[in-house]
């Protein structure tokens, strides 16, 4: 089983496009720190995606955040945390979609909204343009 570590932006994401139950169907399961767990339950965050993590599906394991080592003003709590997870974990695939995260992350398999959309279309799960079309769509983008 690959273990797999989510930041915010993808889950976000896939929630405001409807397309959330890829992750499952991708993955057996997605891993979160309690510092991502925060960030989705935001009130600032769009209603869907505070109601998601409000009652979250079996699939997602949150886990307490670990020390994080060194603190990077370019990254938020969520994305540092993400990586500290995904070397605590060794993980197989770090899902991130900021860039600067994703330099940070380097060392290990990242990607972001789209990367979960592609795989999903290879797998025949989706219809990519139009998925990417709604992507585009959203606010959050």
């Amino acid at each position: 089983m690959r273990v797999v570590i989510a930041d915010t932006g993808p889950l976000n994401y896939l929630l405001l496009i409807d397309q959330i139950d890829l992750l499952p169907r991708i993955f057996d399961a997605v891993h979160i720190p309690d510092a991502v767990c925060a960030e989705l339950a935001d009130s600032r965050a769009p209603q869907i995606v505070g109601d998601w993590i409000a009652k979250p599906p079996s699939w997602l394991i949150s886990m307490p955040t670990p020390a994080i080592g060194v603190s990077s003003s370019m990254l938020d709590a969520g994305e540092e945390a993400a990586i500290a997870l995904a070397v605590r974990l060794k993980a197989d695939l770090l899902l991130m979609d900021d860039r600067a995260g994703v330099r940070a992350a380097l060392a290990r398999e990242v990607i972001g909204a789209l990367g979960i959309l592609d795989q999903a279309a290879a797998a025949g799960l989706v219809d990519l343009p139009a998925v990417v079309a709604r992507l585009t769509a959203t606010t959050s983008v």
